[in-house]
């Protein structure tokens, strides 16, 4: 029998997220901070509207670039907080989270053997997502004495003749790193030189602490040439209603809602008829909830600064990145003896890219008991296997 599988697909990884997740699910008593997932429930008056959609009878499909009203409170959102203007009858697209924003975006803009930058250690869809689309993956390794930035030099150090996309993985998972103005800028002057394109996955830009997010799209001739993505299973605790868009140039959105066309249809109707509710009502939950994590990012950094381990202080998403060389191990190592010694699940750091190696990802999007709980279970492990 021939072989009935796509060589391009059985070539690619499964996440190493999901691994450690799997496994811990099964486990009596085991602490769980790997995965991105909000330990908040849903804003009781954003559940509320998913239910009463339900029964005024709304179930049926919406338009295929999403319901009218949510473009529109999704372009009134972006104009308010990030001052990010767009059309939300032909530049805006409602997707089944910012996953799926990322896939038809690479899918729409890439001809094959075209090249994408993207920035590691990073979200673990990007390089494969890339491949997919029939695009090369050019991986640009963020240095933890650059606080995880992506610097100017690094961009014309990889881009060629064949470079058409750079991915902007900012505020960064797993890092918890950001790009400041100053520093974007020196990025925009790099991909208007170069006559690249951006994608600027932008899911997290409610979570920052100390300053205020900024998008590379605010740019003078930004706009035209970037795809923001983002959505709201972060920021509004709405990760399993799977919503997400993108915003963008109207040749390119428009190449996005056929891709979404043929392969989804609609995002979920009730999931859009309660973003609206977000968007519109939500703010003070997305307050709460940042101070809550900023509160825990702070509580996470000292406890693994006090242990004796290297820790960047994140100042975005909801994840700290700390450096486990001093214990001799791997990253997988580590990760998979904690989980087997003392029950707490992280993420190692090759998970998001080879230069992961030398970190965990620990999510601090849970209980600050939580968090107490699992940091003395990873205390008395660092201590027993630091050389």
């Amino acid at each position: 029998m021939r072989d009935p599988l796509n060589h391009i697909v059985t070539g690619i990884q499964p996440s190493g997220i999901r691994k450690f997740f799997d496994i811990v699910s099964e486990m009596k008593d085991a602490i769980s901070l790997g995965v991105g997932e909000p330990d908040f429930e849903t804003p009781w008056h954003i559940r509320e509207e998913g239910i009463y959609s339900l029964e005024k009878g709304r179930t049926f499909y919406t338009s295929n670039a999403g319901l009218k009203e949510l473009k529109e409170e999704i372009c009134h959102y972006l104009k308010r907080r990030f001052n990010l203007r767009y059309d939300a009858a032909k530049e805006t697209i409602v997707t089944i989270g910012g996953s799926e924003a990322i896939d038809i975006a690479l899918r729409a803009m890439l001809d094959p053997g075209d090249e994408v930058l993207i920035p590691q250690p990073s979200y673990v869809s990007y390089l494969p997502c890339v491949t997919l689309a029939g695009g090369k993956p050019v991986i640009i390794e963020l240095k933890e004495e650059d606080d995880f930035k992506l610097t100017k030099q690094e961009v014309l150090d990889a881009v060629t003749d064949r470079t058409k996309v750079l991915i902007m993985p900012f505020p960064n998972n797993p890092t918890g790193s950001i790009m400041t103005r100053e520093e974007l800028k020196e990025i925009v002057e790099v991909v208007q030189e170069k006559d690249i394109f951006v994608i600027s996955d932008e899911i997290y830009s409610e979570l920052t602490y100390g300053s205020t997010h900024v998008s590379i799209a605010e740019f003078p001739g930004m706009k035209e040439r970037t795809v923001v993505i983002n959505g709201f299973s972060k920021s509004y605790a709405m990760t399993g209603w799977r919503l997400g868009y993108a915003v963008g140039p109207e040749n390119i959105i428009s190449q996005m809602i056929k891709i979404h066309q043929f392969a989804i249809m609609c995002a979920p109707t009730t999931s859009q008829y309660a973003a609206v509710e977000a968007l519109r009502n939500g703010d003070a939950d997305v307050a709460m909830m940042h101070d809550a994590y900023d509160g825990r990012r702070r509580f996470l950094v000292n406890a693994l600064r006090e242990m004796g381990l290297s820790c960047f202080e994140p100042y975005g998403a909801f994840y700290v990145f700390p450096c486990i060389r001093s214990t001799g191990m791997t990253s997988d190592e580590f990760a998979t003896r904690l989980l087997q010694e003392e029950k707490v699940a992280v993420v190692p750091g090759t998970a998001f890219g080879d230069c992961g190696e030398g970190f965990l990802r620990i999510s601090y999007a849970y209980s600050i008991d939580n968090l107490k709980i699992a940091l003395e279970r990873i205390a008395r492990f660092v201590k027993k296997h630091t050389k």
